[in-house]
């Protein structure tokens, strides 16, 4: 099946073309005859005639024959260099001349087409499609420009052709849709077609894919970004290199070939060989020259993944903080209300009373349960916050001794400070609980021991600081490092260790709470926290806090104020609106045993009605901020229109900040944090009616 065309083994050439030696004798033989019937100056001059055109007709064959003979040695050698991998290929080929005459064909194709040596490649076609003729050219046109070229025949399978520059052969193949021509492994020079057209100079990442996702050609943009050779460039396929959109590659691209959808844009990622992912949006057209096919522009996308991702983690926790405080805000109206109730009872019974010990472990779990609802709202950064300029070598200094006893032996606690630590303003009791809370974290992450080191120092931003999902903006800070030796954080963890309820400890060791409320307290004071770490080796939480310029007041730390109450309490009238029955029954006891009259509502609407009548005096308002309906605020904000001299107390299980947001802060207002008891309401009622009246703030 396997064998060369009809050619002439001892001079190289075919054997039809010495057929054409005759005809270049005939002018010297014409002018012989002449001499010979006719002699003569006349003949002479005609035979002299005939002679110069039979040599000029010798030269011109000779040198046409010698090009003929030329090329066709150069078919042969080209041949023979590239015959044994052509009779090796998994699908019929066929090579041909540069007229189409098929000088070999391998197994494959005899099998499947029969025996075409010597024929023109045309008559295959022939029977595969009308035009053949003109799918010949469009073919052979198309391998010119590109090297290669291929089109889908009418029984679905492909013809494919490619050129070479090294010889004038056409090489030709027929392969099934799913498979790749094996044509497309023999040489070309695809810099130079690729220059020809302009396609590799074309800033922007292009790709040409066959119709099952297979790299026809790439330019230098796209095989930058890909990380792909020029050499290799053909063998790769594009859903070996990248993930499809949740499908394979493949069959996005068929969709788009075949016209069932129109030409789309993806996000496919790419996974690099140290683990990290790259993301790029591939935009894919149909080819319509001809064959199926798609061209595709390549953009790096890792940016907007990246930003994609950010956006839903914060929309993540921002929904989680939501659902924090309004938890914490129910249960802080329900602590109210059972430490009130409790305050109640056991202001009725001696401490020698058998019941008196039940009240108090109610009112201690009650305490206990306030201080979780506490670290709720501090994730959710709504819990009320007592600023204060602060000096972090005086606040780790008084817990030293807490957090020795804390991490106990055999773990050994370090701390050092920068000689010129700046200041920051922060509240005390809140800082103080995020660094106990990640000193515990350390020493449970080193339960055989070792070196906790809580470092401070002064840091200047000259540029912005980019770390995780936060930029830092330009300037001073003062950082603190609380690093432990212990097992490290698996790096799928790191991104998670801020989040709510999650943590890496066994069940009945942990509630998830302790980082998450870290996290809260420190975003909610304007500052920022990290986590590094690297298993087996030890993780660092770095905090940094904005520097604060002001003094300390030296009396700050050392006494607090205490609330100013007369030494014979006047009763006053207290209108007290809360829409939780529990918390407003609790309420109005207490301020009723302190010997205020007391008027109650329900809502706001209720409150402004009872203030319609102007012959009713009110001294205080006792208020929530958050009701249905009209808010706290508002309804304050309405009724002291007609009563400005009336002094304001608000309730509320949030931060003081929610009702202060965007508004002009009310004047002689006081904020009472839930749950409160009895003894703080009554007191704050006395403090608000003896202070003097104050200016908004």
């Amino acid at each position: 099946m396997i064998r060369m065309g009809d050619w002439d083994d001892r001079i190289g050439l075919p054997r039809n073309a010495l057929a054409a030696v005759p005809l270049l004798l005939l002018p010297m033989v014409a002018g012989a005859v002449i001499l010979m019937v006719k002699p003569g100056s006349g003949a002479g001059v005609a035979a002299i005639i005939l002679g110069s055109v039979a040599v000029g007709w010798y030269l011109l064959g000779g040198a046409v024959a010698l090009s003929h003979w030329r090329r066709r040695v150069a078919e042969r050698r080209a041949l023979s260099a590239i015959r044994a991998e052509v009779a090796m290929a998994s699908e019929p080929v066929w090579i041909c001349n540069s007229d189409g005459q098929v000088l070999f064909q391998n197994t494959k194709a005899g099998a499947r087409f029969g025996d075409i040596l010597g024929q023109n490649i045309i008559n295959l076609l022939a029977r595969m499609r009308a035009d053949a003729s003109a799918t010949r050219e469009s073919l052979l046109r198309s391998a010119d420009r590109r090297g290669c070229a291929e089109i889908t025949l009418d029984d679905g399978s492909v013809m494919a052709v490619c050129g070479s520059d090294d010889a004038p052969l056409q090489i030709w193949s027929c392969h099934d849709p799913e498979g790749l021509p094996g044509v497309m492994d023999l040489p070309t020079q695809p810099d130079q077609d690729e220059a020809g057209d302009g396609f590799d100079l074309i800033p922007v990442a292009l790709l040409h894919l066959a119709g099952n996702g297979a790299i026809r050609r790439a330019n230098a943009t796209a095989r930058q970004l890909l990380g792909l050779s020029l050499d290799g460039e053909q063998d790769a396929h594009l859903g070996s290199l990248l993930e499809g959109p949740g499908r394979p590659v493949s069959d996005w691209i068929a969709d788009c070939c075949v016209g069932r959808t129109d030409n789309t844009t993806e996000i496919l990622r790419m996974r690099r060989q140290d683990g990290s992912d790259q993301y790029f949006q591939i935009s894919i057209a149909r080819d319509f020259n001809l064959s199926p096919g798609v061209y595709a522009v390549l953009t790096d996308a890792s940016d907007l993944k990246r930003l994609e991702a950010q956006f839903a983690q914060s929309q993540k926790m921002q929904a989680i903080g939501q659902l924090a405080g309004g938890v914490a805000h129910d249960f802080n109206n329900l602590l109210t209300a059972i430490s009130g109730h409790c305050d109640l009872l056991m202001m009725r019974r001696d401490k020698g009373d058998p019941d008196y010990s039940d009240l108090d472990q109610i009112s201690q779990n009650a305490n206990r349960a306030a201080a979780l609802v506490g670290q709720l709202l501090a994730f959710s950064r709504k819990q009320t916050l007592k600023f204060e300029i602060l000096d972090l070598r005086d606040i780790l200094a008084d817990l030293a001794h807490l957090l020795n006893r804390l991490v106990g032996e055999p773990t050994h606690l370090s701390i050092s400070h920068d000689p010129a630590l700046q200041h920051i303003r922060a509240d005390r009791r809140q800082l103080e609980q995020v660094i106990v809370n990640l000193a515990v974290n350390a020493r449970d992450a080193m339960p055989a021991g070792g070196d906790i080191a809580i470092r401070t120092e002064n840091l200047r931003l000259t540029e912005p600081l980019q770390r995780d999902r936060a930029t830092l903006p330009v300037g001073d800070y003062v950082r603190i490092e609380v690093r432990d030796q212990g097992c490290g954080i698996d790096p799928a963890h790191v991104s998670k260790v801020f989040e709510p309820f999650f943590t890496t400890k066994r069940v009945g060791e942990g509630t998830g709470l302790g980082l998450s409320t870290a996290y809260g307290i420190v975003k909610q004071t304007g500052g920022y926290i990290f986590c590094d770490s690297t298993p087996g080796v030890g993780t660092c939480f770095s905090l940094y806090f904005p520097v604060h310029g002001g003094v300390i007041p030296t009396a700050d730390r050392q006494q607090a104020p205490q609330p100013a109450v007369t030494q014979d309490p006047r009763a006053y009238t207290v209108l007290l609106v809360e829409d939780e029955a529990p918390v407003r029954a609790f309420a109005a006891r207490a301020l009723r045993l302190k010997g205020h009259e007391v008027l109650e509502a329900a809502s706001a609407e209720a409150a402004l009605e009872l203030l319609a009548d102007e012959r009713l005096q009110v001294d205080v308002f006792v208020t929530d901020v958050i009701m249905p309906g009209m808010d706290g605020p508002s309804w304050v904000r309405s009724a002291l229109k007609d009563r400005p001299d009336t002094k304001v107390i608000f309730m509320s299980g949030y931060s003081e900040e929610i009702f202060r947001e965007g508004q002009m802060p009310i004047a002689n207002s006081a904020f009472l944090a839930k749950p409160f008891t009895l003894a703080a309401l009554a007191e704050l009622v006395d403090r608000q009616m003896t202070e003097p009246p104050a200016s908004p703030h």
